[in-house]
């Protein structure tokens, strides 16, 4: 929390509490970024910032002295992710109660608009709700704008002169932007009420770019790609387009917070008056494949390269000077010269904060250990390209070459140099310095070695010789080197398996392979080898041991290739792509559910089909089973029938016969006498 004591009134300078809204957002994030890099009232000191420490990627990943620094908070967007590591919170925006009290607890509040319309309805409660509690204000409050410059887009420039702060009264925005103009003017109104308790400003800013890339990212990814001949611009490609690296903004932004200028509008610009097919190009130049094609805005538009309101920012036509910025503020530029001055520099950070850094790989070893089979796995695997030095050489050599020699792959000295001459152009090129390459089975020998990466001083004076020669060898230069190595015998053991037809297409005839075997051993043999030069500049080679006649596709040698270098640097998905996996996932799921469920009222109605056959084989047992007890009983009690018939029965019914004659008082007592009596009779 920032010291609300008011230490500041008497010189002190403490800690401010800075709002950012939407602060995982592009712009918003590394406007937070560099505010908490920085020490409150740091740009009052007018300190001579050009040392490299304080270059554009440094400043957004070191840190200022807590007890004077910026304290960035603010709301984002997705509150399911990771909080950001330069803010002290983070909230919704929902609770406008609870958000309000956030507000109020700090010193700067910073609305930047630029990325998301839809946030210009909250700035605008922001600002009225502050406005409304300005009486309660322990400690005096900053309010910054920051608004595209689509509000100028209209704006009628006199003789071609670029347009001013003074200007701002009679810009005109594009139709889509009115609501933003009058905003403009609702917060600079509302700043003058009480400007001692409530100051309130409006940035508008230029097209914003670096640390990633903003609203240029589509052209670089499509120039990283390397997936077209031509980087597409937008007919006709001739307005001029302010821009700004986004690192300006933020320092713009610091200075209003420290300096608190009467003025009330600032632009934020570079100097950089360039036109848009200008920018394009050197996107192009620098980083794709250094040409430009004009395309009507429907294919653009077609082709989802951009948005509507994207190609709105893109069209825009106006030079823009930025002079109270320049006259009134101490920022110290990243890149004031624009876009184009700095490309290097922007492509370096975009490269970087994306992690697309090339992979760079050169796999050695003898002939047959699968050199080529191994490099293209990895090629596949890291989406980087097969170095294929002996193809090279094949084509170089196709016209009137003689078949054995480019079948032995013998280069002659004559040859090495221009071979040399077209492998280091394929390095060089624009795919292989994005992306990366796997250099396959070369160099060969320490001579090869030093004789390709030592470059020639010849072209460069002896001041500049050795700078510009170390700066082309860390272009080509590989970061794995990767060893294979077999027994001869395990070789010669995998070549005679091969089929006659590839043996020879690959060199492998008996004579040949026996010979590039041979050399392969003898020039690996001294200290002055291919690996010991790798060695040497701190490259150290990694040796794997190739042994398992199964392994016909090195599968195990690729993942441990992999194991080292990492995992791919490139671009994942697109959002597009990630929601049609996420789908795909979903209705994969949903069939694999639905599947589980079909087997289950399967196995359950095969179930109770089983449990009905045995109730009803049980029920026929158990039917059968009493059938035969009574056919048993009957069969039992046939003797003592016919005996109570012949013998007890007539008995029985003379007295029940004599008993009704006699009509006797209790029938049961006399014929139990009655059956006496004739027993002892019968005896």
């Amino acid at each position: 929390m920032a010291d609300y004591s008011g230490n500041e009134s008497r010189g002190v300078l403490r800690s401010k509490r800075v709002f950012i809204n939407r602060v995982d957002s592009y712009s918003s994030k590394y406007i937070g970024k560099f505010l908490s890099t920085c020490i409150v009232g740091e740009s009052l000191e007018g300190q001579d910032k050009e040392d490299e420490d304080n270059s554009s990627v440094d400043k957004g990943g070191s840190s200022a002295p807590p007890e004077r620094a910026f304290q960035i908070v603010g709301t984002a967007s997705n509150g399911d992710e990771e909080k950001q590591s330069f803010t002290v919170e983070e909230y919704s925006s929902d609770d406008k109660n609870e958000l309000l009290q956030r507000l109020t607890e700090c010193d700067v509040i910073v609305y930047n608009i630029t990325e998301d319309a839809n946030e210009l309805q909250e700035a605008a409660w922001a600002i009225t709700a502050l406005h409304g509690q300005i009486e309660s204000f322990i400690f005096p409050k900053i309010f910054i704008l920051v608004t595209p410059l689509m509000t100028w887009a209209l704006t009628k420039q006199e003789d071609d002169a670029a347009l001013t702060e003074d200007d701002f009264r009679r810009r005109r925005p594009l139709a889509n932007y009115k609501e933003f103009s009058a905003f403009e003017k609702t917060v600079l109104k509302l700043g003058k009420t009480k400007r001692s308790r409530l100051s309130t400003y409006v940035v508008t800013s230029g097209l914003i770019y670096g640390m990633g890339e903003g609203i240029f990212h589509p052209l670089f990814k499509m120039a990283w790609l390397g997936e077209v001949d031509r980087l597409p611009v937008c007919i006709p490609g001739t307005n001029n387009v302010p821009t700004i690296h986004v690192n300006d903004l933020a320092g713009v932004i610091q200075n209003i917070i420290d300096h608190k200028p009467r003025e009330f509008f600032f632009f934020a610009v570079d100097e950089g008056k360039y036109a848009l097919e200008d920018i394009v190009k050197a996107i192009s130049l620098h980083l794709g494949p250094g040409k430009i094609e004009q395309v009507p805005k429907e294919a653009v538009l077609q082709a989802k390269l951009f948005t509507l309101a994207e190609l709105d920012y893109l069209s825009i036509n106006l030079k823009v000077d930025a002079a109270s910025a320049k006259n009134t503020l101490n920022v110290q530029w990243t890149c004031e010269n624009g876009f184009i001055e700095n490309v290097g520099l922007i492509i370096s950070e975009y490269k970087i904060i994306r992690e697309l850094l090339p992979i760079k790989i050169c796999i050695l070893g003898p002939p047959a250990v699968g050199k080529s089979t191994v490099a293209q796995k990895l090629c596949n695997f890291y989406k980087i390209h097969h170095i294929d030095v002996k193809a090279i050489y094949e084509r170089m050599k196709s016209l009137g070459a003689d078949n054995e020699q480019i079948s032995e792959y013998k280069v002659s000295p004559e040859d090495a140099e221009h071979l040399h001459r077209l492998v280091k152009e394929t390095l060089n090129s624009m795919p292989c310095k994005n992306k990366g390459y796997v250099l396959d089975g070369f160099p060969k020998t320490f001579t090869d070695a030093l004789d390709f990466f030592q470059g020639s001083v010849e072209d460069f004076g002896p001041d500049e010789a050795g700078a510009v020669i170390n700066d082309l060898t860390a272009a080509i230069m590989p970061e794995h080197i990767f060893s294979l190595d077999a027994t001869d015998e395990f070789l010669k053991q995998r070549v005679m398996a091969l089929p006659e037809r590839v043996a020879v297409r690959q060199g492998y005839t008996q004579q040949a392979f026996l010979s590039r075997l041979a050399t392969y051993r003898r020039d690996n043999v001294e200290d002055t080898t291919v690996l010991n030069y790798f060695d040497e500049l701190e490259i150290h080679p990694e040796h794997i041991e190739i042994n398992d006649p199964v392994d016909k596709n090195s599968l195990a040698v690729v993942e441990k290739i992999t194991a080292i270098v990492g995992e791919p640097k490139s671009y994942g998905m697109s959002s597009e792509e990630r929601q049609a996996a996420k789908q795909k996932a979903e209705l994969l799921q949903q069939e694999k559910q639905r599947k589980q469920e079909e087997e289950r009222r399967r196995r359950r109605a095969e179930e109770a089909h089983r449990m009905a056959e045995q109730l009803e084989k049980w029920e026929r047992d158990v039917s059968e089973v009493k059938r035969q007890e009574e056919e048993m009983l009957e069969a039992r009690s046939f003797p003592l029938r016919n005996y109570l018939m012949k013998y007890v029965m007539p008995t029985v019914s003379q007295g029940l016969l004599q008993s009704c004659k006699a009509k006797a008082h209790d029938p049961v007592d006399y014929l139990a006498e009655y059956l006496l009596r004739n027993t002892f009779e019968d005896d």
